[in-house]
């Protein structure tokens, strides 16, 4: 709630939750105070069947979760035997001793379903609340560890079984994203609007998702026919978006690309100037990396540009560094040195200073050199702050090689701006 910490637990539960059809209807994040708690958690069990509280079950003074639901709930405490022996296994294979404070992670409410935690000391706990005091029907309430190395196997492996059980009806639930880049959400709803009333009136949801450089459009459905109702979904919207659909749900573009040029027996290096090894090192964050990525230079300074590059120095007098001019020598170069199939480069004016009329801040050319074929360079502006300039530019980077190892037409780029009188 201070901001330092990320929540995470929220994302990656609302997706194992969705997939075992048991979508999350809503999200609350609260301060570890005992009124917050308990307020929240009984909210919580009058809007849904569902609720999962994540964190406070440690052993330190603001773990105060399993005390405040227990007494929420009426429920007194106990010790439960399995999960004492389990802390102290913990710290015995480890040749710690064992602090007495930590051994109050053993105390469980009444009734409750001790949930296993294979990589920690607090377990987690499925607590069935009274029938008819927080609305008809059952409620059930899940508490998990804070820690996401304790908290995801454990709900994976030891939780996720126990809500099947209890919920055997969730099922026919359907989502498909299909990832676009290099197009706007405007475009992408004004291209959709045409086809989306009669698959809504099949029972399709759909979502957009806008990132900087991105496009994302979710595809719901729930009940029998689900499958069907994403799958006619998903081939009318590839009809319309075509070329710019790079993959689905979690694929990156530096996943594909990497896929692509191993299918193709490519050989990749990277030529960077602005973008100071990003494309570089999103290309090697993909396992198998290795199978074609040859390497690269990070040339930021002129010098670089033309010792390790052979970037002429007419070149750099004639054009400036950030050109397509300089692009094109810096990729030529690279792929020449490397012997390589396939080499990008990037120069540009990632700001806040540093730019023209002719060439503003946010300027980058990227080009694409490779074997056998005429160099392509397009010219971007991304007038962002830089580090999201140098995402956007490498994202542009990847699409157009992305585009060339599956012979697809390439990205349109921008005029230059006319020079002035």
């Amino acid at each position: 709630m201070l901001g330092r910490v990320l929540n995470t637990h929220q994302q990656w539960l609302c997706r194992r939750m969705a997939d075992a059809g048991m979508p999350v209807a809503r999200q609350v994040a609260i301060p570890d105070t005992s009124t917050s708690i308990r307020e929240a958690v009984a909210e919580g069990l009058t809007r849904a069947d569902l609720v999962i509280v994540t964190g406070g079950l440690g052993p330190t003074s603001d773990d105060l979760t399993r005390d405040e639901v227990a007494g929420l709930l009426g429920l007194s405490l106990r010790e439960d035997l399995a999960t004492r022996r389990n802390i102290e296994a913990f710290f015995a294979s480890r040749g710690r001793k064992m602090p007495p404070r930590v051994l109050i992670q053993a105390q469980v409410p009444e009734g409750a379903i001790v949930v296993g935690n294979r990589h920690g000391t607090a377990p987690g706990l499925l607590i069935p609340a009274a029938a008819g005091r927080f609305g008809p029907g059952p409620r059930w309430l899940l508490m998990l560890p804070g820690p996401p190395r304790e908290l995801r196997p454990m709900f994976d492996q030891e939780a996720l079984p126990l809500l099947r059980e209890r919920f055997p009806s969730a099922s026919g639930f359907q989502c498909l994203t299909l990832r676009t880049c290099g197009i706007g959400e405007s475009w992408v709803e004004e291209q959709l609007d045409p086809i989306l009333p009669p698959l809504i009136q099949q029972g399709l949801q759909i979502g957009y998702c806008a990132r900087t450089g991105e496009v994302d459009v979710r595809l719901v459905a729930t009940g029998p026919a689900a499958s069907e109702v994403v799958a006619h979904a998903e081939s009318a919207v590839r009809d319309r978006l075509g070329v710019h659909i790079y993959g689905i749900n979690d694929d990156s573009l530096e996943a594909v690309a990497i896929r692509l040029a191993t299918e193709a027996n490519a050989r990749l290096v990277v030529a960077e100037s602005c973008t100071g090894g990003y494309v570089t090192h999103r290309l090697t964050n993909v396992p198998g990396a290795s199978k074609v990525v040859w390497g690269g230079w990070m040339t930021y300074d002129n010098a670089a540009k033309q010792q390790l590059l052979g970037v002429a120095s007419e070149v750099l007098s004639d054009h400036g560094a950030v050109s397509e001019a300089c692009a094109r020598a810096m990729a030529d170069g690279a792929l020449r040195a490397a012997q390589a199939t396939h080499a990008l480069a990037l120069t540009g004016i990632a700001g806040p200073s540093g730019g023209t009329p002719e060439k503003p801040v946010g300027t980058v050319f990227v080009a694409l050199a490779a074997a056998g074929a005429e160099t392509l360079v397009r010219r971007f502006h991304n007038p962002f702050d830089r580090e999201t300039f140098k995402y956007v530019a490498s994202q542009q980077a990847l699409e157009m090689l992305r585009r060339s190892l599956l012979g697809l037409p390439p990205m349109a780029g921008i005029r230059a701006p006319a020079k002035a009188a």
